[in-house]
């Protein structure tokens, strides 16, 4: 994940397969992973996982997201536990060292998640403010350092698919690690707040 360390936002990108846009059955998310500047940085594919749970469960599925270079090693690993509420994912190593957990809180009307180390610490919250739906802000002692936001993708992708574009900004002298741990909420929000349940 070095090259996280000299950069200041990501562009996550999610691919739809045009077998699913016809028939509207949910495949294993793929996405791809680019700097602010377009480059592309990492490929992303959720492991193959039972197919009954993803016909029945659709976004509320369990999942493991690996996250890899271009030339297909691994570098990061996000895992999903199931839950109908309260969701979670941690962020792992390839060799299985916890680095983080993204955990949603209770809340009526407002979108919270705590942001833990891997000593169960909180050091952040991801907050979803209520007139904008598609914004979360990665708040510090009550400041907005930084923020994960879903980008329209344009007319046409989003009528025909639920294919999601993300851009994550991350706060000023940001670790690597805690890079890597907001870089696992995307798919941890996507999945909650913007993946189709339709389907």
């Amino acid at each position: 994940m070095d090259r996280l360390s000299s950069i200041s936002g990501l562009v996550v990108q999610q691919k739809k397969e045009w077998g699913e846009i016809l028939s509207g059955f949910e495949t294993k998310n793929k996405y791809q992973i680019f700097d602010e500047a377009g480059s592309p940085l990492y490929l992303v594919a959720e492991e193959s996982g039972s197919m009954i749970l993803r016909l029945f469960l659709k976004a509320l599925r369990p999942f493991t997201m690996l996250v890899l270079t271009q030339s297909g090693q691994e570098v990061l690993r996000v895992k999903r536990p199931f839950r109908f509420f309260f969701h979670r994912a941690e962020v792992y190593t390839p060799e299985g060292k916890l680095l983080g957990v993204i955990q949603k809180k209770f809340s009526v009307l407002r979108r919270i998640y705590s942001v833990q180390n891997r000593s169960g610490n909180e050091i952040c919250q991801l907050f979803g403010p209520l007139l904008h739906p598609w914004t979360f802000n990665i708040m510090c002692e009550g400041e907005a350092y930084g923020k994960i936001t879903k980008k329209w993708s344009g007319l046409m992708k989003e009528s025909f698919t639920d294919a999601d574009n993300f851009g994550v900004t991350f706060p000023a002298l940001c670790k690597i690690e805690m890079k890597a741990i907001f870089l696992g909420a995307v798919f941890l929000i996507d999945f909650v707040h913007f993946e189709n349940k339709g389907k």
